[in-house]
This record gives C-alpha cells, structure tokens and sequence, in this order.
C-alpha cells in the first residue's frame, strides 16, 4: 500500500481574549487529509497514516492529530444523524476513532457552517447540536469547520457550533476554517481554539510565501495560548 505524503502543519498564534475549554495550550500539530487525498479517502489510508505517525517518531514530537477532512460523510438519516461514507468506513467512525486513540494519537473530523461542504456532502447548518453530539459519542478530538454554501456572516454561525460542541461535556478543540473572512483576529478568539486567516495552502513555496505575507499584518496580535491563527 502507498505511503500516505505527510503534511504536517505548525499552526501560528494569535490573542485576544480566548475561547478557554481547556485545550490549545500549545498549537495543533499532526495530519490532515485534504491538501494530498482530497475526497480520495478510506479507513485504510487512516489507519496507515496513525502507525506511520507512531513509527517514525512524529508522534512522540508532538504531531498527535489524525484529521479527516472533507468527504467522510454521505447523506443523514431519518432523525437527522449524519452518516459516513459505507464503503470507505466500513467499519464505522467511532472503531476508525478508537484504532487512532490505541496509537496514542487524537482524532478529528471536518464539517461545514453551510448547508453542505466544499465537496458537496451535508453540511451542520441547522444541525450543530445533533452532529456535536455525534462528533462526542463518536470521541472525536477535533472539528475543522469550514465556510461553504451558506449565505451568512461567519460571526453569527460559527458560535452556533462552539455552543453545541461545548454542551456535550467532551472537550473537543474547534478549528474555524472560515478562510479569514471578516477579520477574525477581531472576533474568533472568543469562538473558536484556532482558525484561518488566509485560503488553502498549497505544498509549494509560492503558496507559502504568500500566506506569511498576508499573516506579516497580524503580528501585533500573536502570542498566547488558547488561540491559534493558520
């Protein structure tokens, strides 16, 4: 089986006053699948990369996140319960979550604040407390939460989410994937442990260099715990 690319992300702070559920006292590190598989994913390229990450070491320096992004879900059922994809997750979620937690390592998933993802599959909008609740039965770690298909300000529907993910009782650090819209610095500290402050970021130098320049601006409000700009 191919080895899985890699790509691992060191995560730049911000601070205002924070979102403080305990967690993000140091940035996130680890992997996610988006920017090498996109919607190319399975359970296997999961689990492959949570042993890779324990065998070569980068677990143990502290790269402990296993994110799987966009295109894991497929529809909902009759009670609004989001579904994975059946024949990528054969054996559901939560096993995919535990195998992950047995490593040592964290798991996290994607959704959307809009009526679907960027890849079309169903998004939160209007299911926040039903999929947070999921999200905690399921003992996921993590939520990127991306800024597709809806109509409004991020402002008003990302505290939507950090609302309900925070009345389940499990501690699960929220990633805004809101592209940097409507300055953040100014406004998601209090939502959300990190989020975005420019588009995607593409693994070449260009796309690097870019990002830092749009990031040079925020430096004055860089620096403490709680909150991560990326």
């Amino acid at each position: 089986m191919k080895k899985p690319l890699l790509l691992l992300s060191l995560l730049f702070s911000v601070y205002v006053h924070a979102l403080d559920n305990g967690l993000a006292l140091t940035p996130q590190m680890g992997f996610n699948t988006w920017n090498h598989f996109g919607c190319g994913i399975n359970e296997a390229l999961i689990r492959q990369t949570a042993d890779t990450m324990v065998k070569t070491g980068l677990a143990e320096a502290g790269y402990t996140f296993v994110n799987l992004d966009d295109c894991w879900q497929t529809s909902r059922d009759a009670t609004g319960r989001i579904i994975a994809d059946p024949k990528a997750f054969p054996s559901g979620i939560p096993a995919l979550a535990s195998y992950v937690h047995g490593k040592g390592l964290k798991f996290g998933l994607y959704s959307d604040a809009g009526n679907h993802t960027c890849g079309g599959r169903p998004g939160s909008l209007g299911y926040e407390k039903i999929d947070a609740q999921t999200y905690a039965e399921w003992q996921v770690d993590y939520l990127k939460y991306d800024n597709c298909n809806a109509n409004t300000s991020p402002e008003s529907r990302y505290p939507v989410m950090r609302d309900a993910l925070n009345s389940t009782g499990r501690r699960i650090f929220f990633s805004m994937c809101e592209w940097g819209v409507d300055n953040p610095a100014t406004w998601a500290p209090k939502v959300g442990n990190s989020w975005r402050t420019t588009a995607d970021i593409w693994d070449n130098w260009n796309s690097m260099l870019n990002n830092i320049a749009l990031n040079s601006i925020l430096n004055e409000a860089a620096g403490q715990p709680y909150m991560w700009r990326k």
